[in-house]
């Protein structure tokens, strides 16, 4: 009976793989069919995007409204203001979400979508740029439309050929398409990609130096000539468990940590100048660099704290592990 049982579990795996497989196959076969279909028009639709002053109002109803949800937070993370209506609620006053120097975007695979009746004709009254991403070439949507992105024929990966599947992939795929030409037309940087994603692991991975390091006052430093008594004293004020020591241009050129004092410890210690126990070439770090190669030259040198310098080699900021700790960036 249990040989029975899993033979029969087997048998149901496999066809279950086969399914997957079918709708993945599906699925790419109608992104294939996309991508030759692409032509002038989606570079009219970027330049239209581009050109606009308020946001990307993006809509649609059913399967397609959660792909517009998704288009509209992927343009708004990469440098496009962007915003989802609901085109019901649009009906019962959130048109007035939609300004005159807005562009709409709207997803319908029919273009026959009744809900998006009246922000189609809002649209068209007030001279708002509708952009449509459809699969109806001669539906209500397209004709509305100043640019239209038409979904190329492609059979939906559901068997009965009625959840959206295909369709909505090749919306979401044309969307993330749309996104992505626009940051690159904007030059959309790492840094700025960090500013609208400042919490999560995305987030953090980008966190540069200068973003969580200490400032110049706070910095521990001493010149050559002083005497470690004074060092001593620089130390334990700043409690950094460290001492940069500078010549009089401010260039750094040394260091004295904790495990330098105890192997210099001796009855004349304190007497002896900085220049004389440091240690030279200390490991720095530029401000601009990103907090998880600061972490990862700590760990490379077991180290626990890096001075951060300017390209004279002066100290402007000092970073400690545990400020990456705070930070989330391990």
């Amino acid at each position: 009976m249990r040989d029975l049982t899993r033979g029969g579990c087997e048998s149901s795996g496999n066809a279950d793989l086969a399914v997957a497989r079918r709708v993945i196959q599906a699925e790419i076969g109608g992104l294939e069919s996309l991508a030759e279909t692409l032509d002038d028009t989606f570079h009219k639709a970027v330049a239209a995007c581009a050109a606009v002053r308020g946001r990307i109002v993006v809509t649609g109803i059913g399967k397609s409204g959660h792909i517009a949800h998704k288009i509209a937070a992927t343009l708004a993370s990469t440098g496009t203001p962007a915003q989802f209506v609901h085109p019901v609620e649009a009906s019962h006053g959130d048109l007035g979400m939609i300004g005159s120097e807005d562009a709409i975007l709207a997803l319908s695979n029919s273009g026959e979508t009744s809900e998006l009746a009246d922000i189609l004709a809002y649209s068209r009254r007030f001279k708002i740029p509708l952009i449509a991403i459809t699969g109806g070439s001669r539906s209500t949507l397209a004709g509305a439309a100043d640019i239209v992105l038409l979904l190329p024929a492609a059979a939906e990966a559901c068997p009965m050929g009625l959840a959206p599947t295909t369709s909505t992939t090749m919306m979401m795929t044309l969307g993330d398409a749309l996104a992505l030409a626009l940051l690159e037309r904007r030059g959309f940087s790492s840094a700025d990609f960090q500013l609208f994603h400042p919490g999560g692991r995305l987030g953090r991975r980008l966190l540069r130096v200068r973003d969580i390091m200490h400032d110049e006052g706070e910095v521990p430093l001493v010149s050559p000539a002083a005497r470690m008594s004074d060092a001593i004293l620089v130390m334990t004020a700043k409690s950094f468990g460290c001492v940069g020591v500078c010549e009089t241009d401010g260039r750094l050129i040394g260091v004295i940590t904790d495990g330098d004092l105890r192997r210099h410890m001796g009855d004349s210690l304190l007497a002896q100048t900085v220049g004389t126990v440091m240690h030279r070439n200390p490991k720095t770090i530029a401000a601009a660099a990103l907090a998880a190669d600061a972490l990862g030259l700590m760990n490379r040198f077991a180290i626990t704290a890096l001075f951060v310098v300017d390209e004279g080699s002066r100290p402007v900021g000092f970073l400690h592990m545990h400020d990456c700790l705070y930070a989330g960036v391990a």
